[in-house]
């Protein structure tokens, strides 16, 4: 947040001098733990530019009066390093003085280990040697391999036993215990997860409750009858490979359509869009009943990266706030370009699907070419599934290139920036191709004769049972792929790794029993043997590498999960369900390899998560109204609604029959050979059924003329029902969300009363230090030493 200088041997203020009587604050203990660890490579030769670099950076630690404990281990040298009680001294007073961070549990009851090591960390990324390098920058030139936090042994192990371990599937997360090791940002996102579960219970049920109204009417539904009952016959898929053939043949797929594309999808998809309107509201509540008692209720993260530079830095300067025209027009282009090239993926992708459907209808494999459509879905889905683990590699290096250019101001802000760049290019990478298929497809393909071709190649068309089927089994597919292996390869990747490398560190411990078996792993309670320290680092230096970004991948997958679960449910009511019990295993999956399997993170203090709250919101409005096209577009809702009143038997009269008699024939207009046009698309071969029977008309799903192929009446008068409804679903759903927000306060009254009354007790407290000072003369000799 600062420009950096080094400067040495500089304190704060003689506030020992000033307040010998009365100190406002309790002095922190000894510590023989130590608060961080470099590791680097050994160097015999002294002359060489990276020892000299190692050498200079670890002055410079020393300078700032830190303690420096070098140990060799083979071909690494490790650095233990301890931070003075001073450098926490002055944390503790600027933190008290502060306007936003002046009241939490740090100041009560003196630096945690947490505290210790966020500080430390702080001072080892803004030191710099004498060259003007950072350690970022002696990293990326290898003069130090790494860097890390230390395990505590004991409570390491008491977290293992209560919270990370299989058998704790089901049991509530110790999130107190989870911020006093990791910190505020850490059990947030687990205090976060864990509702987010809790809250998917009733989504869940509700979406098997709807997938099972369409399962009970599975064999009795008139519109399934009506397909598998039929005698019409389709025009060909696909130009010169594909044949004509009869819609029975898909009765099979008609069904399946059924199970999600039925009336029990609108107000499934209504109850999830105000669902995640409550979800973030009572989140919101859950969120600040707690950082009240974690006092951190008026937590600034730049606050505390303005104190920290200060500590680290007594003549720093500070960093102004800057706007540039034209970095950001830079970067505006730069996002757009981005964007379009992640459009173009998603292009390619329908290219592949129209190709690959008719060359999969000229398969030998009897199931591959009667069921080609639903295969080349299924492929296209796979391909959008290893195309998303390839972008997201790329987004998030563009994502940072970009934060780079914006040269935000403190570490909070490039984190923000960089959340919204990543998730916006993520959510394009994995939901583009699902809005082709679910306000696209089938819509932009033409009529026989007027056919839209890509390259020579003609555009998909959807079932004459609906489009839905096609994206839930796009949403399918990915959703399931992208948990499942995600999660395989989250956590069987560190797993292997400690398993390889753990037995360095046994042998390092049986080459000393002594200080080991005395302190009882407690670390604080003796200065071990340096046999008994090496032992140590090395069993964390072996765990899987973290960074700062380490938690946002967890927020991420998660983000994108919400994503899916709310803004296509409507296509896919099971994603609720899939989702829970994704979430049963992931919660204890990360509780495991955050504990185990990975060093330990950097504790950050924090009071929400962030920028993530503002994703989620913006998600919940998107989820209205995209749920509210693929009802009124995407599904068979409104046209069923439109034939029920005005086309149907019932509409016109007609007694001792369903409804929905004739619906499917209603929805099909012919083309008749005899046309010229039409004659161009289909060739003679084509036109044939069972390699036999010539025909001279076929049927394709549209609301067309059968003389000049012109748009009926009726597709106008559902366009217009679909459009009302679509407005009409939206308005309602809208007004939904903000009287529950409007209902549900962000702060329950507890939480305000407990912040007023720990304000009033504070200020008592403050009242009471200076009248004692008063009455002991600091006053007067506070007055004399400012003169």
């Amino acid at each position: 947040m600062f420009y950096k200088t080094v400067e040495e041997n500089i304190e704060l203020c003689d506030r020992e001098d000033l307040y010998s009587r009365e100190r406002l604050l309790p002095s922190t203990p000894s510590h023989k733990t130590f608060d961080y660890v470099l590791v680097a490579d050994k160097v015999d030769d002294d002359t060489d530019l990276k020892a000299q670099r190692q050498k200079a950076f670890i002055q410079q630690l020393e300078k700032k009066n830190i303690s420096v404990t070098r140990i060799l281990n083979d071909d690494k040298v490790f650095y233990g390093l301890r931070a003075p009680n001073e450098t926490f001294e002055e944390y503790k007073y600027l933190l008290k003085v502060s306007d936003s961070c002046n009241w939490s549990e740090d100041e009560q009851n003196g630096i945690p280990l947490v505290t210790r090591i966020r500080i430390v960390h702080f001072i080892l990324q803004n030191t710099y040697i004498n060259t003007g390098e950072n350690l970022h920058e002696l990293f990326m030139k290898d003069v130090f391999e790494t860097m890390f936090c230390l395990h505590e042994l004991k409570k390491q192990k008491e977290l293992t036993k209560m919270w990370a371990k299989w058998s704790h599937l089901f049991t509530d997360q110790p999130v107190r215990e989870i911020k006093n090791y990791f910190g505020e940002k850490v059990a947030l996102y687990y205090l976060w997860l864990g509702w987010y579960t809790k809250l998917l219970v009733p989504a869940a049920v509700l979406g098997v409750i709807v997938f099972l109204y369409g399962l009970a009417f599975f064999n009795t539904n008139p519109l399934i009858k009506e397909v598998c009952q039929s005698n019409v016959t389709m025009c060909p898929l696909c130009d010169k490979r594909c044949r004509a053939w009869q819609l029975s043949d898909s009765c099979t797929y008609a069904k399946f359509s059924h199970l999600f594309d039925n009336e029990g999808t609108v107000a499934f998809a209504m109850f999830m869009a105000i669902w995640a309107t409550l979800f973030l509201e009572l989140w919101k509540r859950t969120r600040s009943r707690n950082v009240s008692k974690w006092k951190v209720y008026d937590w600034c993260e730049e606050e505390e990266e303005l104190i920290l530079e200060l500590v680290n830095d007594p003549n720093c300067q500070p960093k102004q706030f800057r706007h540039s025209y034209l970095r950001s027009t830079v970067v505006l282009i730069l996002v757009t370009l981005m964007l379009v090239l992640i459009l173009g993926l998603a292009h390619m992708l329908v290219v592949f699907r129209v190709v690959a459907a008719p060359l999969m209808s000229e398969s030998n494999w009897g199931f591959i070419k009667d069921n080609a459509t639903t295969v080349a879905v299924m492929l296209g889905a796979v391909l959008h599934y290893i195309t998303i683990q390839v972008m997201t590699r790329v987004n998030r290096w563009v994502s940072f290139k970009l934060c780079d250019i914006e040269k935000t101001n403190s570490f909070a802000a490039r984190e923000r920036s960089f959340t919204v760049k990543m998730f916006t290019f993520q959510f394009f990478t994995l939901f583009s191709s699902l809005f082709y298929v679910a306000f696209f497809l089938g819509r932009i393909n033409g009529h026989p004769g007027d056919y839209v071709r890509i390259a020579g190649w003609r555009l998909e068309e959807c079932h004459p049972s609906g489009c839905l089927t096609d994206l839930f089994i796009q949403m399918a597919v990915i959703m399931v792929l992208k948990q499942t292996l995600n999660n395989i390869f989250e956590f069987t990747v560190p797993w292997l790794k400690n398993c390889v490398k753990r037995n360095t560190a046994k042998k390092l411990q049986r080459k000393c029993g002594h200080c080991y078996k005395a302190c009882n792993h407690k670390q604080d309670c003796v200065e071990l043997c340096d046999i008994c320290k090496l032992q140590d680092w090395m069993r964390n230096f072996n765990l899987a590498n973290t960074d700062a970004f380490s938690l946002f991948n967890e927020f991420l997958e998660m983000v994108v999960q919400f994503s899916f679960t709310t803004i296509f449910v409507a296509a896919f009511p099971l994603a609720p369900l899939l989702a829970f019990i994704n979430n049963i295993f992931e919660i204890r999956l990360d509780a495991i390899k955050m504990v185990r399997l990975e060093r330990r993170h950097v504790p950050r203090k924090t009071n929400d998560i962030g920028v993530w709250t503002k994703v989620l919101e913006g998600i919940g409005v998107l989820a209205v109204i995209a749920n509210g096209l693929v009802i009124g577009f995407s599904s068979d809702f409104i046209p069923r609604i439109v034939y029920y009143h005005r086309y149907g038997p019932c509409a016109t009269g007609i007694a001792d029959t369903h409804c929905m008699e004739g619906y499917i024939k209603n929805t099909l207009s012919t083309a008749h050979l005899t046309h010229p046009a039409v004659q161009k698309d289909f060739l003679e071969n084509q036109m044939t059924i069972n390699n036999k029977i010539n025909i001279t008309q076929c049927s394709y799903r549209d609301y067309r003329s059968d003389d000049d192929y012109s748009l009926t009446a009726q597709f106008w008068l559902v366009l217009a029902v679909r459009l009302a409804f679509v407005i009409l679903f939206e308005h309602v759903v809208v007004v939904c969300k903000f009287i529950a927000a409007w209902l549900i306060p962000d702060n329950p009254i507890q939480v305000k009363n407990n912040r007023l009354h720990d304000k009033l007790e504070r200020l008592k407290e403050e009242l009471r230090k200076i009248k004692h000072m008063n009455s002991s003369g600091v006053p007067q000799r506070l007055s004399t030493s400012l003169e």
